[in-house]
């Protein structure tokens, strides 16, 4: 397995979110504060970790109210544009991401269909719409998305 979560992409994404990071032994956490909005996130990186019968990255997110986990993160996408980290699991012609915004927010879409990736947006009901919109930044990284087209122009 490719390594993807080094000390220097923990500290290009501490970077993008401003904020603090430290290493714990077995994992990075990130901390994110907004004192103005009384928001906190903790965000917590495992690289290469036993994940049942099998090892992976898992991607755990703590805020007061909720707590997210990605397993078996496959990737990620970081947008100084956007100010927001994407973590993405891609499997069988499906995605789940995780975004952490630089604002202390997060969101997570799980078993997004790639085809919604590239989709026209005017066509799909906006409740599709918003993931696809959102995991439209994973499509040129995605695994199956470069086999897809692949497949495709071979066919044409």
């Amino acid at each position: 397995m490719k390594t993807i979560f080094t000390e220097e992409t923990v500290i290009k994404i501490a970077n993008l979110l401003h904020c603090d990071w430290k290493f714990r032994g077995n994992n990075y956490r990130l901390t994110l504060q907004d004192s103005e909005n009384d928001r906190k996130l903790a965000l917590e990186i495992y690289p290469d970790i036993p994940i049942g019968n099998k090892r992976g990255n898992l991607i755990s997110i703590y805020t007061a109210n909720t707590h997210l986990q990605l397993h078996f993160c496959t990737g990620v996408v970081m947008s100084e544009l956007l100010g927001e980290v994407t973590f993405y699991s891609e499997e069988g012609g499906r995605v789940t991401g995780l975004i952490i915004e630089r604002e202390v927010g997060c969101s997570m879409y799980a078993n997004v269909d790639n085809s919604v990736l590239s989709g026209d947006f005017t066509h799909m009901g906006p409740e599709v719409m918003l993931s696809g919109i959102a995991l439209s930044l994973t499509e040129h990284v995605l695994d199956s998305a470069h086999t897809t087209k692949k497949n495709q122009d071979k066919n044409d």
